[in-house]
């Protein structure tokens, strides 16, 4: 007969349990808003279009649909709404989709400016506990005040967490992002990335990088 001690095994240590009911209790969040954004873009659309017109069109209402949902999407964005997860989801220990880049020559340059850019955990990295993530915005990556993410030493910018490290930052290329490398060849960095406020200035559909 198994004891209480196995029970508690199985079930997993209180930390998982919790990340297991967040993933849920987000999950069901996630298809709620994604239900009401679609329902509050029709709606806006058509109303719009009435407003214009006395007579409409499938292709017309279809169209201002889209135009409303982004822009929904984009104040949802602003104000924290709404759970982001990695898809598709990937196994990240059999991932082989990155480059090499030399980032400890290109540092002093671009000041790990990689690590200061916003992505979405996936399950496999909420149900590790291992990567933090944003309380105030699940599951985007954890960073603190100064921008950067939470697992970068600043001292020697190396990660420390380099082995669990999300897919995301796995098989980032930065070679042709020019928020970061003007000219990559020639070792031009994007003067922005100087900014303090870099890269929280960007258009919501930019902030989802790095992307493997």
């Amino acid at each position: 007969m198994a004891d209480e001690s196995d029970g508690a095994r199985k079930s997993g240590p209180p930390w998982q349990q919790m990340a297991e009911g967040l993933l849920y209790t987000h999950g069901r969040l996630n298809e709620n808003t994604q239900a009401t954004l679609e329902a509050a873009s029709f709606l806006y659309g058509l109303i719009e279009l009435l407003h214009e017109k006395a007579l409409i069109s499938i292709e017309e209402l279809d169209q201002r649909k889209r135009e409303v949902a982004q822009r929904l999407a984009r104040k949802n964005s602003e104000k924290g709404i709404g759970v982001l997860l990695q898809e598709p989801e990937t196994d990240k220990y059999t991932f082989t989709a990155g480059v090499t880049i030399d980032c400890e020559n290109r540092v002093p340059l671009c000041k790990a400016a990689c690590c200061r850019l916003p992505f979405a955990l996936s399950k496999q990295d909420i149900r590790e506990g291992i990567v933090q993530w944003d309380l105030g915005q699940p599951y985007l990556i954890a960073q603190n005040d100064a921008g950067y993410c939470v697992h970068l030493d600043r001292g020697c910018h190396r990660c420390t967490v380099h082995e669990h490290r999300p897919v995301p930052c796995r098989g980032y290329d930065c070679r042709n992002d020019r928020r970061i490398w003007l000219d990559f060849a020639k070792r031009t960095i994007n003067p922005d990335i100087l900014r303090d406020d870099w890269p929280r200035g960007l258009a919501a559909e930019d902030t989802g990088s790095p992307q493997a």
